[in-house]
Parts: structure tokens; C-alpha cells; sequence
């Protein structure tokens, strides 16, 4: 069973994707780790209002920028300047970057970014 800090990592990024508000939320609720049923109903209140929601520009970039954090000191010359031509050209109708950050993570063995509900829904 996962605990509240667990399912807040895995859709930490997710969240970010969507709206800084409901990741700002989200991480309120997570702090501390001390979870009840009001918490939790809000909490599953707030991924039905994310699921509900189109990436912007903006949010993309800020997820995917602190996803990037995970490879940017691993990464080949190459890799950095793939990264860096796809984030340029990122819309939420041409998403190439969120892909090849999947394939990174792979790649890199993240396991906390193959945790990642962002991740896995690419």
C-alpha cells in the first residue's frame, strides 16, 4: 500500500504539468505526511480537477524543467542539446520534449521518474 508522501511523489509532476496552483496544493496537503479522510478527499478532489485540465506552454515547461534537474549533470552533450532545441520549440500541441524525457529516464534508470505519474502517462 503506498502511503500519502508516496502517491504525492508520484503525482507531483503531473500536477505541475496542469496547474502551479494545484501543485502548490497538493504539496500543502502532502507536507508532513499527516494524512485524514478530509485530506484525502481534497486530495482526490484535486487529481479530478487535474484530469480535467490541458497543459499549457508554461506548466509544461515548469514540469519538464524539473525533470530535466534529474538528468542535467548525467547527461550526454548530445542529450543537452536535444533537451534544449526541444524545450524551444515545446507547445502542448507539439510535445517532442516530454517523450525524450521518458526516454532519459529509461535510458538512466530514474526510478523515481519511472514512478512518475507525468512519466507514465507520456
Amino acid at each position: 500500500m503506498m502511503t500519502w508522501q508516496t502517491t504525492w511523489a508520484v503525482n507531483k509532476y503531473w500536477f505541475m504539468s496542469r496547474s502551479q496552483a494545484l501543485y502548490n496544493r497538493g504539496r500543502l496537503l502532502a507536507k508532513d505526511n499527516e494524512w485524514n479522510a478530509d485530506k484525502e478527499q481534497e486530495f482526490t478532489q484535486l487529481i479530478m480537477t487535474a484530469d480535467d485540465l490541458v497543459p499549457t506552454k508554461a506548466t509544461l515547461t515548469t514540469a519538464y524543467q524539473h525533470v530535466w534537474g534529474y538528468f542535467k549533470k548525467i547527461c550526454t552533450p548530445k542529450e543537452k542539446a536535444t533537451y534544449l532545441r526541444l524545450l524551444a520549440t515545446l507547445t502542448p500541441e507539439n510535445d517532442d520534449l516530454g517523450p525524450f524525457l521518458k526516454r532519459l529516464a529509461i535510458k538512466y534508470q530514474v526510478a523515481y521518474l519511472l514512478q512518475s505519474r507525468l512519466i507514465q502517462k507520456i
